[in-house]
């Protein structure tokens, strides 16, 4: 809907924004009634008094280009984008019709296809999706605004602040709305902010435009003001900030009585309700008789889809477990190392080849590098042969990085692909969500493994989760710099593995040497599903090895054996393998026993079929890791490859871990708590013993 329809034929337009009003206000109470018949389980939520803002507001909207995040206030903002009212009834009822396969309840669905993103429950973390979906479109070359809605509880949230500020910062085209109806959930606003604060007033820190627009009153009158708006933010690329004044004609949810009303509020809410004013401006320009006709045909098509959606069977779970992550076609990389500008200085060398000297063969290039320049390689092979590639994270660009991975990045692909962020890890992640799920594929470098709990809902119950509630896929790789070593402390080295791979949706590698980081990178990219790649800061520069173009560079998926032995199964990852590998060194030439010794690589999926057959072959297992034993990664791998092998075991499995304490920080206590070379041996030998 154009806002010039408004003047050109007022009556026409009032009548198509009045029957989606009447649809949303109807629907949304005919789901109430459902519920309290017992025919919808869970709860409900409604958008009674929200209809002045998001009917006119979704009509406005481009949606062939535009992307938006409804929340649980905006039904009929579903259908107006383009879904189907029976679809969007069958979600209710949670049937096999439901558009998230009955996996996510209430109105948590969108059309991440048509840029109408998913809704979870901790609505501040939705907004930065938006504002990376709307700067993939304008990357695209597409005009694209941006809509996220938000209420004035979800306003108090970090992710609000760090998302309006970023959007700003990035000149994204951002329309941020405030759904203010004075309640979260039963807080009042004067409990929620301080007296006299106008919410639309904080645009003004962030540097963008800011409104208050009453929507309980004259829609013709909120349509102008937001088509001004949204016509401003497309031409402009800047962020806008509209406080919205909503009613709450409902209470939070179907269960919420609503006694935390002072007396006389409900009526009064009641007597600003803007459908029954929107009628009556209606009528006045197109008729009672065209307005009657239209409510009745409204009805009558809710009612037969209300018993289309109740016929409709229950969901199976079939496939559920496969659905968790998104499949992953192989991208055809130009084999061989990128070229120049590559941030190190070790000249290139033929690698040891198998047809060397057969006529016409050419040795493969390789190159002597640490993990962080094989890391810097992978990177710059990335953005040289993928436009859709962006990298992103704090000091990344000029800087190089915290440890110089990403070093001269910036220098040979520019501000737009090389991008450094503000201090806000959880806004920046789902950024760079939003990018994924519009055909882009960031890679976001935390400075710190540590930092990453920041982001904690963005990476475990939004990227991690949308494959499998909403079908779409979330390609996006987070670097996380972790391990200690190296006298940082509690916040600077956290192994956090067992942390987040605890989570469903998320996949892990953690390679140990340069050529496995290459490999690594590549094979993270490609996939199609959240994949944290960890670094451990002590390999970054460890030594150097060659790298070369591997055509299996996806074996990394897959354990790798690195000694081959009878006495025991010898499984580790990370840093802990070179430890392991001078251990195993030593239990040979002094005890003259070997191990089978496996580097794990990829942490989730966890691929054991090659250890479990080692385990039954030797009988013994120890597990290496350098996380804290309690709650570790290893407890999983001990039960993953023992309780089916249990009958060929013959000792108790060893675990070696870190003391269960913060890391310290002094050398001397930090070498205290973690393994080491010698508390590998000596906890080795009392267990052979």
């Amino acid at each position: 809907m154009r806002a010039s329809e408004l003047e050109q034929s007022p009556g026409e337009t009032l009548l198509r924004i009045y029957a989606w009003m009447f649809l949303a206000r109807i629907a949304d109470n005919r789901i109430l009634e459902l519920f309290r018949q017992g025919l919808i389980r869970g709860t409900v939520t409604g958008g009674q008094g929200n209809e002045g803002l998001t009917i006119p507001l979704a009509l406005l909207a481009d949606k062939a280009i535009d992307a938006v995040s409804f929340t649980h206030r905006d039904s009929c903002g579903h259908l107006i984008w383009g879904a189907d009212l029976c679809e969007h009834l069958n979600q209710y009822f949670a049937n096999a019709g439901s558009p998230t396969r009955a996996r996510e309840g209430n109105i948590h669905h969108g059309d991440p296809a048509h840029r109408s993103l998913p809704m979870i429950s901790h609505l501040g973390s939705m907004l930065s999706n938006v504002a990376g979906t709307a700067d993939s479109q304008r990357r695209f070359g597409r005009p694209a605004v941006g809509f996220a809605f938000f209420g004035d509880g979800a306003s108090s949230t970090g992710d609000v602040h760090e998302t309006m500020n970023l959007a700003s910062l990035l000149s994204l085209p951002v329309l941020f709305v405030i759904q203010n109806n004075c309640y979260a959930y039963s807080t009042p606003t004067c409990e929620q902010f301080c007296e006299g604060t106008e919410l639309w007033q904080r645009a003004a820190g962030y540097g963008m435009e800011g409104l208050a627009l009453d929507c309980t009153r004259d829609v013709a009158h909120v349509t102008r003001t937001l088509a001004t708006a949204i016509e401003k933010v497309r031409r402009t690329s800047r962020p806008m900030l509209i406080e919205a004044k909503v009613l709450r004609l409902r209470g939070h949810a179907a269960y919420d009585t609503c006694d935390y009303l002072r007396p006389g509020e409900s009526d009064a809410f009641l007597a600003r309700d803007p459908v029954p004013r929107m009628r009556a401006d209606t009528v006045a320009a197109a008729g009672i008789a065209r307005v009657e006709a239209i409510e009745a045909e409204v009805s009558a098509f809710l009612e037969a889809c209300v018993k289309i959606a109740l016929a409709t069977p229950r969901p199976t779970a079939d496939g559920m477990e496969r659905d968790l992550f998104a499949s992953s076609p192989a991208i055809a990389w130009k084999p061989e190392l990128p070229s120049g500008g590559a941030g190190f200085s070790p000249p290139a060398f033929p690698a040891a080849n198998p047809h060397e000297g057969r006529a016409g063969a050419r040795p493969a290039a390789s190159l002597q590098l640490n993990l962080a320049q094989a890391l810097n390689l992978a990177l710059r092979k990335i953005l040289a042969e993928r436009p859709e590639s962006i990298v992103l994270g704090q000091d990344i660009a000029t800087y190089g990085g915290a440890f110089k991975v990403t070093e001269n990045l910036f220098k040979e692909f520019g501000r737009t692909r090389v991008l450094n962020t503000p201090l806000a890890e959880s806004a920046c992640t789902g950024y760079a969500i939003g990018l994924a799920l519009n055909g882009h594929r960031p890679i976001e470098e935390f400075q710190f493994a540590d930092f990453a709990t920041e982001a904690t809902t963005q990476i475990t119950l939004n990227a991690a989760t949308m494959h499998f509630r909403s079908g779409a896929a979330c390609p996006l790789v987070l670097r996380f710099p972790c391990g200690g070593g190296l006298t940082f402390g509690s916040f600077h080295s956290q192994e956090l593995e067992s942390l987040f791979l605890s989570m469903p949706g998320l996949k892990g590698l953690y390679p140990s040497t340069p050529q496995d980081a290459f490999n690594a990178m590549l094979a993270a990219y490609e996939d199609n599903n959240p994949v944290i790649v960890f670094e451990h800061k002590a390999l970054y520069r460890r030594g150097r090895s060659a790298v070369v173009w591997d055509p299996n560079y996806r074996q990394v998926w897959q354990p790798r054996q690195l000694r081959a032995g009878d006495f025991a199964t010898f499984v580790t990852y990370g840093e802990m393998v070179h430890l392991a590998e001078e251990a195993s060194e030593y239990f040979a030439g002094e005890y003259e026993t070997s191990f089978d010794l496996f580097d794990l690589r990829a942490l989730a999926p966890l691929p054991l079929e090659p250890i479990r057959a080692s385990l039954v072959r030797t009988g013994r297992l120890i597990v290496l890791h350098e996380g804290r034993r309690t709650h570790g990664f290893g407890a999983e791998l001990v039960a993953r490859l023992t309780e089916e092998n249990f009958a060929a075991l013959k000792a108790a499995p060893l675990r070696i871990a870190s003391l269960d304490l913060p890391v310290p920080f002094a050398p001397e206590l930090e070498h205290a708590f973690r393994p080491t070379k010698d508390k590998i041996v000596d906890a080795i030998a009392a267990w052979m013993g």
